[in-house]
Protein backbone atom coordinates (compact mmCIF):
# COMPACT_ATOMS: atom_id res chain seq x y z
CA UNK A 1 0.00 0.00 0.00
CA UNK A 2 0.76 3.26 -0.20
CA UNK A 3 -0.19 5.80 2.81
CA UNK A 4 -0.07 9.82 1.11
CA UNK A 5 1.30 12.15 3.93
CA UNK A 6 1.37 15.20 1.85
CA UNK A 7 0.11 16.38 -1.97
CA UNK A 8 1.30 20.06 -2.68
CA UNK A 9 -0.74 21.99 -6.05
CA UNK A 10 0.90 25.61 -8.07
CA UNK A 11 -0.01 26.76 -10.96
CA UNK A 12 3.14 26.76 -13.39
CA UNK A 13 3.48 27.41 -17.44
CA UNK A 14 3.78 24.87 -20.23
CA UNK A 15 6.52 25.02 -23.03
CA UNK A 16 3.88 27.77 -24.86
CA UNK A 17 4.09 29.81 -21.46
CA UNK A 18 0.33 29.09 -20.37
CA UNK A 19 -0.54 28.39 -17.03
CA UNK A 20 -1.14 24.49 -15.70
CA UNK A 21 -1.63 22.83 -12.90
CA UNK A 22 1.00 20.93 -11.12
CA UNK A 23 0.98 18.72 -8.64
CA UNK A 24 3.49 17.41 -5.88
CA UNK A 25 2.44 13.62 -3.46
CA UNK A 26 4.50 12.80 -0.86
CA UNK A 27 4.14 9.53 0.48
CA UNK A 28 5.41 8.15 3.94
CA UNK A 29 8.16 6.74 2.53
CA UNK A 30 9.53 10.02 1.79
CA UNK A 31 8.96 9.32 -1.77
CA UNK A 32 7.94 11.97 -4.34
CA UNK A 33 5.90 11.61 -7.22
CA UNK A 34 5.07 14.80 -9.42
CA UNK A 35 2.34 15.68 -11.90
CA UNK A 36 1.09 18.33 -14.25
CA UNK A 37 -1.36 18.83 -17.03
CA UNK A 38 -0.53 19.70 -20.40
CA UNK A 39 -2.97 21.00 -22.98
CA UNK A 40 -3.48 21.36 -26.73
CA UNK A 41 -3.65 23.73 -29.00
CA UNK A 42 -6.54 22.13 -30.61
CA UNK A 43 -8.59 20.16 -28.31
CA UNK A 44 -11.32 17.72 -28.97
CA UNK A 45 -15.15 18.28 -28.63
CA UNK A 46 -15.34 15.20 -26.31
CA UNK A 47 -12.23 15.63 -24.07
CA UNK A 48 -12.41 16.18 -20.76
CA UNK A 49 -12.84 19.60 -19.87
CA UNK A 50 -9.33 21.95 -18.82
CA UNK A 51 -10.70 24.22 -15.92
CA UNK A 52 -9.38 27.68 -16.38
CA UNK A 53 -10.44 30.97 -14.26
CA UNK A 54 -11.49 32.66 -17.76
CA UNK A 55 -10.01 36.23 -16.27
CA UNK A 56 -9.35 37.83 -18.94
CA UNK A 57 -6.51 40.42 -16.38
CA UNK A 58 -4.80 37.07 -15.79
CA UNK A 59 -2.43 35.33 -18.36
CA UNK A 60 -5.65 36.32 -20.52
CA UNK A 61 -8.27 34.27 -19.25
CA UNK A 62 -5.60 31.30 -18.96
CA UNK A 63 -5.01 31.18 -15.45
CA UNK A 64 -5.49 28.20 -13.38
CA UNK A 65 -6.15 29.17 -9.66
CA UNK A 66 -9.47 27.52 -9.31
CA UNK A 67 -8.28 24.07 -10.35
CA UNK A 68 -5.21 24.39 -7.80
CA UNK A 69 -8.08 25.03 -5.52
CA UNK A 70 -9.75 22.38 -6.26
CA UNK A 71 -6.28 20.39 -5.12
CA UNK A 72 -5.58 21.62 -2.21
CA UNK A 73 -9.73 22.27 -0.66
CA UNK A 74 -10.76 18.61 -2.00
CA UNK A 75 -8.87 16.11 -3.21
CA UNK A 76 -6.41 16.67 -0.25
CA UNK A 77 -8.72 15.96 2.20
CA UNK A 78 -10.04 12.95 0.89
CA UNK A 79 -6.39 11.67 0.31
CA UNK A 80 -4.30 12.31 3.25
CA UNK A 81 -3.16 9.64 5.41
CA UNK A 82 -4.72 6.71 3.25
CA UNK A 83 -3.43 3.72 2.64
CA UNK A 84 -3.69 3.32 -1.07
CA UNK A 85 -3.73 0.31 -3.08
CA UNK A 86 -2.74 1.03 -6.70
CA UNK A 87 -3.29 3.53 -9.33
CA UNK A 88 -7.19 2.19 -9.81
CA UNK A 89 -7.97 2.86 -6.39
CA UNK A 90 -6.35 5.94 -6.17
CA UNK A 91 -8.20 7.51 -10.03
CA UNK A 92 -11.44 6.19 -8.57
CA UNK A 93 -11.41 8.60 -5.51
CA UNK A 94 -10.71 11.44 -7.72
CA UNK A 95 -13.47 10.28 -10.58
CA UNK A 96 -15.52 10.05 -7.45
CA UNK A 97 -15.00 13.58 -5.96
CA UNK A 98 -15.44 14.85 -9.14
CA UNK A 99 -18.71 13.11 -10.40
CA UNK A 100 -18.97 14.51 -13.89
CA UNK A 101 -18.73 12.32 -16.69
CA UNK A 102 -15.73 14.71 -18.20
CA UNK A 103 -14.09 16.04 -15.50
CA UNK A 104 -15.89 19.56 -15.66
CA UNK A 105 -16.32 19.90 -12.00
CA UNK A 106 -12.75 19.79 -10.32
CA UNK A 107 -11.31 19.92 -14.19
CA UNK A 108 -9.56 17.59 -16.15
CA UNK A 109 -6.10 19.23 -15.40
CA UNK A 110 -6.66 19.21 -11.76
CA UNK A 111 -7.20 15.38 -11.37
CA UNK A 112 -4.74 14.11 -14.19
CA UNK A 113 -2.07 16.33 -12.59
CA UNK A 114 -3.05 14.50 -9.00
CA UNK A 115 -3.12 11.24 -10.97
CA UNK A 116 0.20 11.38 -12.69
CA UNK A 117 1.85 12.26 -9.25
CA UNK A 118 0.38 9.23 -7.70
CA UNK A 119 1.76 6.66 -10.58
CA UNK A 120 5.53 8.63 -10.42
CA UNK A 121 5.23 8.28 -6.59
CA UNK A 122 4.42 4.67 -7.20
CA UNK A 123 6.73 3.57 -9.16
CA UNK A 124 9.71 5.48 -7.20
CA UNK A 125 8.21 3.40 -4.07
CA UNK A 126 9.05 0.56 -6.36
CA UNK A 127 12.63 1.45 -7.31
CA UNK A 128 11.35 1.43 -10.80
CA UNK A 129 11.18 3.79 -13.60
CA UNK A 130 7.39 4.57 -14.23
CA UNK A 131 7.68 2.19 -17.73
CA UNK A 132 8.93 -0.45 -15.91
CA UNK A 133 6.14 0.03 -13.18
CA UNK A 134 3.38 0.15 -15.74
CA UNK A 135 4.70 -2.61 -18.18
CA UNK A 136 2.42 -6.13 -18.66
CA UNK A 137 4.86 -7.61 -20.53
CA UNK A 138 8.69 -7.98 -20.80
CA UNK A 139 10.34 -4.94 -22.52
CA UNK A 140 11.58 -5.76 -25.65
CA UNK A 141 11.09 -2.75 -27.97
CA UNK A 142 11.86 0.87 -27.94
CA UNK A 143 9.03 3.09 -30.12
CA UNK A 144 10.17 5.01 -33.73
CA UNK A 145 9.44 8.50 -32.83
CA UNK A 146 7.32 10.06 -36.10
CA UNK A 147 8.46 14.00 -35.58
CA UNK A 148 6.15 16.81 -36.63
CA UNK A 149 8.04 18.94 -39.89
CA UNK A 150 5.55 20.72 -41.40
CA UNK A 151 2.58 22.59 -39.36
CA UNK A 152 -0.68 23.38 -40.94
CA UNK A 153 -2.68 26.48 -40.62
CA UNK A 154 -2.20 30.36 -42.58
CA UNK A 155 1.13 31.47 -43.58
CA UNK A 156 0.40 34.62 -45.61
CA UNK A 157 -1.74 34.13 -47.94
CA UNK A 158 -1.20 29.88 -47.78
CA UNK A 159 -3.63 28.25 -46.12
CA UNK A 160 -2.92 24.55 -45.46
CA UNK A 161 -5.67 22.94 -43.63
CA UNK A 162 -3.90 19.26 -42.35
CA UNK A 163 -2.51 19.92 -38.99
CA UNK A 164 0.70 17.86 -39.46
CA UNK A 165 3.04 16.54 -41.81
CA UNK A 166 5.60 14.28 -40.16
CA UNK A 167 8.45 11.87 -41.17
CA UNK A 168 8.90 8.32 -39.52
CA UNK A 169 12.54 6.70 -39.75
CA UNK A 170 11.16 3.23 -40.66
CA UNK A 171 14.55 2.45 -41.64
CA UNK A 172 16.70 3.15 -38.82
CA UNK A 173 18.77 0.41 -37.40
CA UNK A 174 18.40 1.65 -33.88
CA UNK A 175 16.88 4.95 -32.06
CA UNK A 176 20.19 6.57 -32.02
CA UNK A 177 20.23 6.46 -35.79
CA UNK A 178 16.00 7.39 -35.76
CA UNK A 179 16.57 10.36 -34.13
CA UNK A 180 19.91 11.61 -35.99
CA UNK A 181 17.82 11.15 -39.31
CA UNK A 182 14.98 12.94 -37.88
CA UNK A 183 16.95 16.16 -36.55
CA UNK A 184 18.94 15.40 -40.16
CA UNK A 185 15.56 15.70 -42.13
CA UNK A 186 14.37 18.26 -40.19
CA UNK A 187 17.30 20.57 -41.17
CA UNK A 188 17.34 19.95 -44.85
CA UNK A 189 14.06 20.03 -45.14
CA UNK A 190 14.83 23.52 -43.81
CA UNK A 191 16.95 24.37 -46.68
CA UNK A 192 14.12 23.17 -49.25
CA UNK A 193 11.69 24.65 -48.43
CA UNK A 194 14.20 28.17 -48.17
CA UNK A 195 14.73 27.27 -51.90
CA UNK A 196 10.89 26.99 -52.36
CA UNK A 197 9.82 30.01 -51.31
CA UNK A 198 12.68 31.78 -51.33
CA UNK A 199 12.67 32.76 -48.28
CA UNK A 200 13.32 30.84 -44.89
CA UNK A 201 10.52 29.45 -43.60
CA UNK A 202 8.08 30.65 -40.38
CA UNK A 203 7.28 28.48 -37.55
CA UNK A 204 4.05 26.76 -36.87
CA UNK A 205 1.91 26.52 -34.04
CA UNK A 206 3.72 23.09 -32.86
CA UNK A 207 7.39 24.55 -34.13
CA UNK A 208 7.75 22.75 -37.23
CA UNK A 209 8.05 24.77 -40.49
CA UNK A 210 4.82 26.61 -41.94
CA UNK A 211 3.20 24.65 -45.03
CA UNK A 212 4.56 26.68 -47.84
CA UNK A 213 1.24 25.38 -50.34
CA UNK A 214 -2.28 24.93 -49.62
CA UNK A 215 -1.85 21.49 -51.50
CA UNK A 216 -0.80 18.78 -49.44
CA UNK A 217 0.83 16.65 -52.30
CA UNK A 218 3.34 19.95 -52.61
CA UNK A 219 4.12 19.02 -49.40
CA UNK A 220 4.56 15.83 -49.50
CA UNK A 221 6.62 16.02 -52.68
CA UNK A 222 9.13 18.76 -51.07
CA UNK A 223 9.62 16.33 -47.84
CA UNK A 224 10.69 13.37 -50.44
CA UNK A 225 13.16 15.76 -52.32
CA UNK A 226 14.33 16.30 -48.45
CA UNK A 227 14.89 12.94 -47.83
CA UNK A 228 16.85 12.47 -51.10
CA UNK A 229 19.02 15.43 -50.30
CA UNK A 230 19.84 13.92 -47.04
CA UNK A 231 20.45 10.47 -48.42
CA UNK A 232 17.79 8.56 -46.73
CA UNK A 233 15.86 6.94 -49.72
CA UNK A 234 13.60 4.28 -49.08
CA UNK A 235 13.93 4.46 -45.06
CA UNK A 236 11.42 6.79 -44.52
CA UNK A 237 7.43 7.20 -44.11
CA UNK A 238 4.87 10.00 -43.75
CA UNK A 239 2.35 10.57 -42.07
CA UNK A 240 -0.26 13.26 -41.51
CA UNK A 241 -2.53 14.65 -38.43
CA UNK A 242 -5.00 16.40 -40.81
CA UNK A 243 -7.15 17.44 -38.12
CA UNK A 244 -10.18 18.38 -40.42
CA UNK A 245 -12.71 18.91 -37.54
CA UNK A 246 -11.05 22.47 -37.45
CA UNK A 247 -12.01 22.88 -41.58
CA UNK A 248 -15.28 21.16 -41.22
CA UNK A 249 -18.72 23.25 -42.17
CA UNK A 250 -21.03 21.49 -40.28
CA UNK A 251 -23.86 23.41 -42.09
CA UNK A 252 -22.27 22.42 -46.01
CA UNK A 253 -21.38 18.59 -45.03
CA UNK A 254 -17.76 19.86 -46.43
CA UNK A 255 -14.20 19.50 -45.81
CA UNK A 256 -11.36 21.97 -47.13
CA UNK A 257 -8.69 20.13 -49.34
CA UNK A 258 -6.18 22.09 -50.88
CA UNK A 259 -8.18 25.60 -52.11
CA UNK A 260 -11.37 23.13 -52.92
CA UNK A 261 -14.16 22.40 -50.96
CA UNK A 262 -14.61 18.51 -51.05
CA UNK A 263 -17.30 16.19 -49.04
CA UNK A 264 -16.09 13.48 -46.78
CA UNK A 265 -16.04 10.96 -49.90
CA UNK A 266 -14.04 13.26 -51.95
CA UNK A 267 -11.55 13.70 -49.53
CA UNK A 268 -10.80 10.35 -49.00
CA UNK A 269 -10.57 9.34 -52.47
CA UNK A 270 -7.43 12.66 -52.82
CA UNK A 271 -5.71 10.99 -49.55
CA UNK A 272 -5.90 7.51 -51.16
CA UNK A 273 -4.30 9.10 -53.84
CA UNK A 274 -1.43 10.46 -51.83
CA UNK A 275 -1.09 7.58 -50.43
CA UNK A 276 -0.28 5.88 -53.64
CA UNK A 277 2.67 8.38 -54.66
CA UNK A 278 3.90 8.60 -50.97
CA UNK A 279 4.71 5.97 -47.98
CA UNK A 280 1.60 6.80 -45.71
CA UNK A 281 2.44 5.19 -42.43
CA UNK A 282 -0.53 6.42 -40.80
CA UNK A 283 -2.95 9.01 -41.45
CA UNK A 284 -5.06 11.14 -38.34
CA UNK A 285 -8.60 11.97 -37.80
CA UNK A 286 -9.10 12.09 -41.57
CA UNK A 287 -12.68 13.41 -41.34
CA UNK A 288 -14.44 15.10 -38.32
CA UNK A 289 -14.59 13.78 -34.81
CA UNK A 290 -18.10 12.72 -35.11
CA UNK A 291 -18.16 11.28 -38.70
CA UNK A 292 -17.92 7.75 -37.86
CA UNK A 293 -19.10 6.19 -41.04
CA UNK A 294 -16.59 8.61 -42.71
CA UNK A 295 -14.12 6.88 -40.64
CA UNK A 296 -15.29 3.50 -41.08
CA UNK A 297 -15.11 4.11 -45.01
CA UNK A 298 -11.66 5.35 -45.00
CA UNK A 299 -10.95 1.86 -43.42
CA UNK A 300 -11.92 0.33 -46.19
CA UNK A 301 -10.33 2.56 -48.69
CA UNK A 302 -7.08 3.37 -47.48
CA UNK A 303 -6.13 0.14 -47.99
CA UNK A 304 -2.28 0.75 -46.97
CA UNK A 305 -2.25 3.43 -44.37
CA UNK A 306 -3.16 3.21 -41.11
CA UNK A 307 -6.24 4.71 -39.75
CA UNK A 308 -5.61 6.19 -36.65
CA UNK A 309 -8.52 8.33 -34.59
CA UNK A 310 -7.05 11.17 -32.03
CA UNK A 311 -10.29 13.32 -31.58
CA UNK A 312 -12.60 10.64 -32.79
CA UNK A 313 -11.80 8.25 -29.58
CA UNK A 314 -10.08 11.22 -26.78
CA UNK A 315 -8.55 8.38 -25.11
CA UNK A 316 -12.32 7.24 -24.03
CA UNK A 317 -13.22 3.52 -23.88
CA UNK A 318 -16.74 3.74 -24.65
CA UNK A 319 -15.79 5.75 -28.01
CA UNK A 320 -13.08 3.46 -29.05
CA UNK A 321 -16.28 0.65 -28.43
CA UNK A 322 -18.08 2.20 -30.65
CA UNK A 323 -14.91 2.48 -33.05
CA UNK A 324 -14.37 -1.45 -32.79
CA UNK A 325 -17.72 -2.26 -33.55
CA UNK A 326 -17.95 0.11 -36.01
CA UNK A 327 -14.73 -1.06 -37.84
CA UNK A 328 -13.58 2.89 -37.54
CA UNK A 329 -9.82 2.75 -37.17
CA UNK A 330 -6.50 0.91 -36.93
CA UNK A 331 -5.32 2.66 -34.12
CA UNK A 332 -6.41 5.84 -32.08
CA UNK A 333 -4.00 8.52 -30.35
CA UNK A 334 -3.18 7.94 -26.80
CA UNK A 335 -3.27 11.22 -24.80
CA UNK A 336 -4.11 10.58 -21.22
CA UNK A 337 -4.97 13.95 -19.98
CA UNK A 338 -7.85 13.71 -22.54
CA UNK A 339 -9.69 11.40 -20.08
CA UNK A 340 -8.50 12.42 -17.16
CA UNK A 341 -6.81 9.73 -15.35
CA UNK A 342 -3.75 7.47 -15.80
CA UNK A 343 -5.51 4.26 -15.30
CA UNK A 344 -8.68 5.85 -17.27
CA UNK A 345 -6.17 5.56 -20.22
CA UNK A 346 -4.56 2.21 -19.79
CA UNK A 347 -8.21 0.72 -19.32
CA UNK A 348 -8.67 1.98 -23.12
CA UNK A 349 -5.46 1.10 -24.10
CA UNK A 350 -6.17 -2.53 -22.36
CA UNK A 351 -9.19 -2.28 -24.51
CA UNK A 352 -7.22 -1.71 -27.89
CA UNK A 353 -4.89 -4.69 -27.40
CA UNK A 354 -7.41 -7.24 -27.03
CA UNK A 355 -8.97 -6.17 -30.23
CA UNK A 356 -6.00 -5.64 -32.33
CA UNK A 357 -5.84 -1.82 -32.24
CA UNK A 358 -2.67 0.53 -32.09
CA UNK A 359 -1.82 2.65 -29.37
CA UNK A 360 -0.24 5.99 -30.69
CA UNK A 361 1.28 7.99 -27.71
CA UNK A 362 1.20 11.41 -28.01
CA UNK A 363 2.25 14.69 -26.23
CA UNK A 364 0.28 17.85 -26.32
CA UNK A 365 1.49 21.13 -28.04
CA UNK A 366 1.41 22.62 -25.07
CA UNK A 367 3.95 19.91 -23.23
CA UNK A 368 6.06 19.66 -20.37
CA UNK A 369 9.84 18.31 -20.14
CA UNK A 370 9.17 15.53 -18.36
CA UNK A 371 6.06 14.15 -20.00
CA UNK A 372 4.56 10.69 -18.98
CA UNK A 373 3.27 9.95 -22.10
CA UNK A 374 6.77 8.63 -22.87
CA UNK A 375 7.09 6.10 -20.39
CA UNK A 376 3.46 4.76 -21.50
CA UNK A 377 5.39 4.79 -25.16
CA UNK A 378 7.77 2.94 -23.55
CA UNK A 379 6.01 0.91 -21.30
CA UNK A 380 3.03 -0.27 -23.00
CA UNK A 381 5.39 -1.56 -25.76
CA UNK A 382 4.02 0.99 -28.54
CA UNK A 383 5.29 0.58 -32.10
CA UNK A 384 5.88 4.27 -32.44
CA UNK A 385 4.80 7.42 -30.91
CA UNK A 386 4.40 11.24 -32.01
CA UNK A 387 7.04 13.77 -31.30
CA UNK A 388 7.13 17.32 -32.18
CA UNK A 389 9.47 18.93 -34.49
CA UNK A 390 13.46 18.69 -32.97
CA UNK A 391 13.45 22.31 -32.08
CA UNK A 392 12.25 22.93 -28.83
CA UNK A 393 13.64 21.73 -25.10
CA UNK A 394 10.51 19.80 -24.27
CA UNK A 395 10.72 17.45 -27.43
CA UNK A 396 13.92 17.26 -27.99
CA UNK A 397 13.70 15.51 -24.15
CA UNK A 398 11.11 13.62 -25.39
CA UNK A 399 14.31 11.97 -27.75
CA UNK A 400 16.64 11.90 -25.41
CA UNK A 401 14.06 9.74 -22.53
CA UNK A 402 14.15 6.99 -25.65
CA UNK A 403 18.02 6.98 -26.65
CA UNK A 404 18.62 6.51 -22.25
CA UNK A 405 15.33 3.66 -22.00
CA UNK A 406 17.03 1.63 -25.08
CA UNK A 407 20.92 2.00 -22.78
CA UNK A 408 18.63 0.51 -19.88
CA UNK A 409 16.67 -2.04 -21.22
CA UNK A 410 19.19 -4.64 -22.21
CA UNK A 411 18.75 -5.79 -25.66
CA UNK A 412 16.05 -3.39 -26.43
CA UNK A 413 15.69 -3.10 -30.31
CA UNK A 414 13.91 -0.38 -32.30
CA UNK A 415 10.57 -1.33 -33.25
CA UNK A 416 9.90 -2.89 -36.85
CA UNK A 417 6.83 -0.53 -38.11
CA UNK A 418 7.10 -2.60 -41.10
CA UNK A 419 5.96 -5.89 -39.63
CA UNK A 420 2.23 -3.74 -39.18
CA UNK A 421 0.17 -5.58 -40.90
CA UNK A 422 -1.98 -2.74 -43.41
CA UNK A 423 2.05 -1.40 -43.70
CA UNK A 424 4.30 -2.14 -46.32
CA UNK A 425 6.75 0.13 -47.29
CA UNK A 426 6.29 0.71 -51.29
CA UNK A 427 8.43 2.65 -53.92
CA UNK A 428 11.37 4.16 -52.16
CA UNK A 429 11.00 7.15 -50.97
CA UNK A 430 11.50 10.24 -53.29
CA UNK A 431 10.26 8.64 -56.40
CA UNK A 432 7.54 10.44 -56.62
CA UNK A 433 7.35 13.97 -59.17
CA UNK A 434 9.50 16.70 -57.15
CA UNK A 435 7.45 19.54 -55.95
CA UNK A 436 9.85 21.62 -58.11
Amino acid sequence: MTRITEVIARQVLDCKARPMVEVDLVTASGHLGRGAAPTGSTVGAHEAVVLRDGDPGDYRGLSVHAAVRNVLDEIVPAVIGRDIVDQEGFDRILIDLDGTSDKSRLGANTVYSASVAFLRAQAHEAGQPVYRHIAREPLRSIPVPAFNMINGGRAGDVVQPFNEFLVVPVGARDIDEAVQMGVTLFAVLGEVLTRFAARPPGVGGSYGYLAPSCDPGVVLALMEDAVVEAGYAGRVAFALDCASSEFYDRERGTYRYADAEVTGAELIERVRRLSLDHDLLFVEDLLDEDDWAGFTLAKQVLDRTLILGDDLIVTNRDRLERAIAEAAIDGFVLKPNQVGTISEALDTHELARRNGILSTPSGRSGGVVDDIVMDLSVGLQAPFQKNGAPRSGERIEKLNFLIRAAQKIAGAELARLGDLARFSPGPAAGSAPSAR
